[in-house]
């Protein structure tokens, strides 16, 4: 995982701690400790978890805890993902901000927001016609103008979220629907790789450009074409 404290990966190694149990299922704590000797600090989920009938021939059947049915993360409070570039418009910035924020509380809002956010992007970069999230994801692929590797985590977009069995997932990008597990973070993950590829590398690639121009003109030769 990653530390949401300083961002350092690391092999996570967990400690649980029982609360017990009410109407609403069995509740427990799980904590880590960020290795990083700089950082050390702990990051703690409240987890839910569900009931299970538990039976034994010859002994009374009683419940136990099953399995996980919800997680928030309550320390630290806030978003564990590398700000926004700014050259980043203000409308994606806040969308992109806003799915990090509410992800430890609500995945499926997450979701919604990071599918807006990502059509956004792609019509704003790619030029895709406006149509429903997963042709625009379709046409972008199709286009081969991303790097494969982008084309193919972009494409889980459309797998993970199962447009089929949601068509509103596709038409309706800001719908709050179900998640599959990891999906509010995959979405994050891809939109994060569109922020390097559509709007950070070609400003390095400028600014590159714009130094060797210079340097060609110091030496009295033309700029580059």
């Amino acid at each position: 995982m990653k530390c949401p404290h300083c961002l350092v990966e690391f092999h996570a190694s967990a400690g649980t701690n029982d609360l017990g149990q009410d109407p609403d299922g069995f509740w427990s704590t799980t904590s880590y400790t960020c290795p990083n000797p700089i950082c050390n600090k702990k990051t703690f989920f409240l987890n839910q978890r569900d009931f299970k009938l538990y039976n034994v021939p010859g002994a009374p059947t009683y419940h136990v805890a099953g399995d996980i049915i919800a997680r928030s993360q309550i320390r630290p409070k806030g978003s564990s993902r590398p700000p926004v570039p700014a050259m980043v418009t203000v409308d994606i910035a806040e969308d992109y901000t806003e799915a990090c924020l509410v992800l430890p509380d609500s995945p499926k809002a997450s979701a919604a927001l990071s599918r807006r956010c990502l059509q956004h992007i792609l019509r704003d970069k790619a030029g895709v016609k406006n149509s429903d999230l997963s042709k625009e994801i379709q046409e972008v692929i199709d286009s081969g103008k991303l790097p494969s590797h982008i084309a193919d985590s972009i494409d889980a977009v459309r797998n993970i979220g199962n447009f089929a069995a949601h068509p509103g997932n596709s038409k309706s990008t800001g719908e709050i629907i179900p998640v599959e597990p990891g999906e509010a973070e995959w979405n994050l993950d891809v939109i994060e790789m569109l922020f390097d590829f559509y709007y950070v590398q070609p400003e390095i690639t400028k600014a590159k450009r714009a130094a060797l121009d210079a340097k060609l003109k110091d030496a009295g030769k033309p700029p580059m074409k």
